[in-house]
């Protein structure tokens, strides 16, 4: 396995999802850069066999590994920013052809394999049998991988992140939540054994090489280019991508279904279109909508089931155009009626059509009799009383035929113009299938070419086999030695076939064993829960027995006892003999939470009784709340839809910041956002600033120093990274306040800094808190924010009192009129973004979005904490009671 998986790491590419081989010898170069930098990807040109009837073939598409999700997925081409599809590798199996014995001597084996996958199979073709070999091991390798992490993974139902994506700062090496078992030796030593051998050789060259035909390959033309290009770009369109028809999907909180209309509606919805073609001939010169529903005259009854306007909707589609398509007219639904009754209400149709023709016919002779009357007997009356003169009677009476002759001759030209349209759409139907037929035809003559040439080639090889003097193919000797060749291959092919198949299944055992193991596991933890909660139920009854009869005395009576030993229970952690703690170890109130805050005090009771409270509306708040999962999955949706492509400031990734990051993909975008806003300083330094600036305040005194030291185990005491001298934060926190230093002298080090970077720090490598710091001091807060005078952070507490007295008027009055100064407590949110005001959930989702968006998150999430506890601040009448209550109330708010 180590010579191949050698051999993979060559055939895969460095780059993984970005590894896109490119013209020219940069694109090589940055490759061959990437392939050093860091661990292989498994990626490369593989044939897919898709398609159906005459067009099913194979076509060339980029795979690629995601280890993540395990799941395959296969682009047109390397620049496609979204994938055409997926394999799920899990829970897939594989199997390959094996040598063939009616195949030629001369003949290359062949490269087919089979991926067996969510009750479909998907057949694969590699370039040659050794890259085949390749993929076939790599895959087994990474389902291995993955199944065995099944093992440690936690009770979350999100995705697990891949290696590189854990936090790099201090709380990356806090996170053992998970425990990692030891494979099966058994298993694993078999693998090793039946591992089948392949040579390195050329298969870096062709795991990137595309098919014969593909946009990469050599014969590519700027024209084909054109073309790719924009064939990559349809897919950011709505609704054109790769074939498959994009919708968007509108959740309600009924369940909607789309049902099939019956007879009667279609033969209504088609009388219905008639009508509505035929209404711009008594509506001249108003404006008509191509929405198929008429808002104007259809009365309002309520609310209209949705399935029946979708209902009539898809059927005025079917009556308005026959001949669209039926996948594509209905978004993949079968056609609504059989073709028997779609053929008796077309005939139908032509009957009412006929019927209406004939009405109209007959309307408009009666029009012209009625009209020709009312002349008649208007002009005959106008002549008794005025002695109109003949003339001029007959004269009006010719002018009346011309119009009705000109009436009549305007009707048939639009009974003609009709007949032409009907005609065109008719011949446009034909031109279609005929370029249909025409593409099948050329497909065929090209298969057929090829055909003919590699008959030709066979051909001239025997001609010039027979016309050499060196061998006698006809002899018996030659023959005997070739059926011993092909035999000796097919025996070579069978065994490769025979020790590949016995480790798939030995594979395959072990992960079913696996499997089945951790369904007891899981079942036994599940029955010790469940008595568990039955032993709590039990006690929370006996607590509520106690609690009916009123108890006046101040004795320890039995329910304040039952009291005690539940709040024990629900803050105690759970000891390394318990079951539980083989897969997971359960996020419980313990001394430390995940960022290394302590939970609970040490000396004040009072004190770590409210943090004991604290701590329990927290895991309750984290027990009932699922929004943190479906939050997960959709960061986990984003990292795949930008695997190839750099992450970019957008709407999506906004409210995504603004919901929270996660605890495992913090570092990434953090050091993201920081790179974002320093791009500017970094382009103008030389490599190795960081390191420069600290040999020089290693080397030189600064007046700044001897503050820093004085502060450093000042300035987060509660947490265990910072809590003594021999913290592995300190060290850290040292370097990146001094190197700051003396990079901005006129600053030197204000108090406040020294947290800026200790949260920073828990994300975050040295280096990228230094710009974290940069950015937060140099790009996000006025000039003035950090200097001995303090001007811009005055200047923000008088923009602050401004806005609370528009956006919050009550509490601004209530508070002047007790006298309450309340910049005392807001200053210190501003210099210090929130550090040690808040808990440490909401602290971190303050900094997610204040890396993002810049300062203007700190207006308003300070009003945001006014706002939650305006009515609670209301109710304090006196200027001490509101002081104190604002000094500690931000403690109380766990809701991020």
């Amino acid at each position: 396995m180590t010579g191949a998986r050698e051999a993979g790491a060559a055939a895969g590419g460095g780059g993984g999802w970005a590894a896109m081989p490119g013209p020219g010898a940069r694109a090589e170069e940055e490759e061959r850069e990437g392939a050093a930098a860091g661990p292989a990807r498994l990626c490369g040109y593989l044939q897919k066999l898709s398609g159906k009837g005459p067009l099913r073939g194979y076509r060339s598409r980029w795979f690629v590994f995601d280890a993540r999700r395990c799941y395959l997925y296969y682009f047109k081409s390397p620049q496609d920013a979204l994938p055409l599809g997926h394999l799920d590798i899990a829970d897939a199996c594989f199997s390959y052809q094996g040598p063939d014995d009616a195949a030629e001597p001369g003949a290359e084996p062949p490269a087919h394999f089979q991926v067996h996958s969510a009750g479909a199979v998907t057949v694969l073709k590699a370039p040659n049998r050794q890259l085949m070999a390749y993929w076939l091991q790599e895959l087994q390798q990474k389902r291995w991988e993955y199944c065995n992490g099944l093992d440690a993974a936690t009770w979350d139902s999100r995705a697990s992140p891949a290696p590189g994506d854990f936090s790099q700062g201090l709380v990356a090496r806090d996170n053992s939540d998970v425990i990692y078992p030891h494979p099966d030796a058994s298993a694993e030593k078999a693998r090793n054994v039946l591992a089948v051998e392949t040579a390195p050789g050329e298969l870096e060259q062709a795991a990137h090489q595309p098919a014969a035909g593909h946009p990469n390959s050599s014969n590519f033309s700027f024209k084909q280019w054109g073309t790719e290009l924009k064939n990559s770009m349809s897919s950011f369109r709505p609704g054109r991508g790769h074939g498959e028809s994009r919708k968007s999907v509108f959740y309600t909180n009924d369940e909607w279904e789309l049902l099939d209309p019956n007879p009667k509606d279609l033969e209504e919805s088609m009388v219905q279109e008639e009508r509505r073609k035929q209404a711009p001939e008594g509506n001249k010169g108003g404006t008509s909508s191509g929405f198929p529903f008429d808002f104007g005259r259809i009365p309002y009854k309520g609310k209209r089931p949705l399935r029946d306007m979708i209902g009539s909707y898809k059927n005025r589609h079917v009556s308005g155009d026959p001949s669209a398509e039926g996948p594509q007219s209905s978004g993949g639904v079968s056609k609504p009626a059989p073709e028997t009754q779609l053929h008796s209400q077309q005939e139908e149709l032509e009957r009412l059509k006929k019927d209406l023709s004939s009405q109209k016919e007959l309307v408009r002779l009666l029009q012209q009799t009625v009209r020709s009357s009312q002349y008649d007997k208007y002009f005959a009356s106008s002549r008794l009383s005025e002695g109109v003169p003949k003339d001029a009677l007959d004269l009006l009476h010719r002018k009346d035929d011309q119009i009705l002759g000109l009436s009549g001759q305007l009707e048939r030209l639009t009974l003609e113009r009709e007949s032409l349209q009907q005609e065109v759409r008719t011949l446009k139907g034909k031109v279609g299938e005929l370029s249909e037929q025409l593409g099948m035809l050329v497909e065929t003559i090209q298969a057929k070419d090829e055909v003919i040439m590699k008959l030709s080639r066979q051909l001239s090889e025997s001609e010039d086999s027979t016309s050499s003097p060196t061998g006698v193919p006809g002899s018996p000797a030659s023959r005997e030695q070739l059926e011993l060749d092909r035999l000796k291959d097919s025996l070579q092919g069978y065994k490769t076939q025979n020790k590949f198949l016995n480790k798939e299944i030995l594979e395959l055992s072990a992960l079913r064993r696996n499997a089945e193991r951790r369904e007891r596991d899981l079942m036994a933890k599940y029955s010790s829960l469940e008595a568990k909660l039955c032993q709590i139920e039990s006690k929370y009854l006996i607590l509520l027995q106690e609690m009916k009869t009123p108890v006046c005395s101040e004795e320890q009576g039995p329910s304040r006892e039952v009291i005690a030993q539940l709040l024990e229970d629900a803050l105690q952690v759970e000891g390394p003999e318990q079951p539980e703690q083989a897969f997971v170890k359960p996020r419980l109130v313990g001394e430390y939470d995940i960022y290394g805050f302590r939970t609970v005090p040490e000396d004040d009771e009072e004190e770590k009784l409210v943090a004991k409270v604290r701590a329990l509306d927290l895991k309750t708040l984290h027990l009932t709340e699922n929004q943190e999962v479906s939050t997960g999955v959709k960061w986990e949706n984003y990292f795949a839809s930008t695997m190839n492509r750099e992450m970019a400031c957008s709407p999506e990734l906004k409210n995504l910041i603004r919901a929270g990051i996660p605890h495992e993909h913090r570092s990434k975008v953090w050091k993201w956002c920081v790179d974002l806003h320093t791009r500017k300083f970094k382009g103008s330094t030389e490599p190795g600033y960081f390191q420069t600036l600290l040999q020089k305040a290693l080397e030189k005194q600064n007046p700044a120093s001897k503050q820093i030291e004085l502060d450093l185990l000042r300035t987060l005491p509660n947490n265990k990274h910072y809590s003594s001298p021999t913290s592995e934060g300190i060290q850290k926190l040292r370097n990146v306040l001094l190197a700051f230093s003396w990079r901005n002298p006129d600053i030197g080090y204000c108090q406040g800094l020294n947290r800026l970077v200790a949260v920073a720090l828990l994300y975050l490598e040295q280096e990228d808190a230094f710009w974290c710091l940069v950015t937060i001091v140099e790009v996000f807060m006025p000039r003035d924010y950090y200097t001995k005078t303090l001007l811009g952070s005055q200047v923000d507490q008088r923009v602050f009192r401004d806005l609370l007295s528009e956006k919050l008027p009550r509490l601004h009055s209530h508070l002047e009129q007790h006298k309450v100064d309340y910049t005392l407590i807001t200053f210190n949110w501003f210099l210090v973004v929130f550090v040690d005001s808040v808990v440490s959930d909401v602290l971190f989702k303050i900094w997610d979005s204040f890396l993002y968006e810049g300062p203007k998150v700190i207006f308003r999430f300070a009003l945001a904490l006014f706002k939650y506890k305006e009515e609670e601040i209301l109710r304090l009448q006196d200027s001490m009671s509101i002081f104190k209550y604002l000094r500690h109330f931000t403690r109380t708010v766990l809701d991020a």
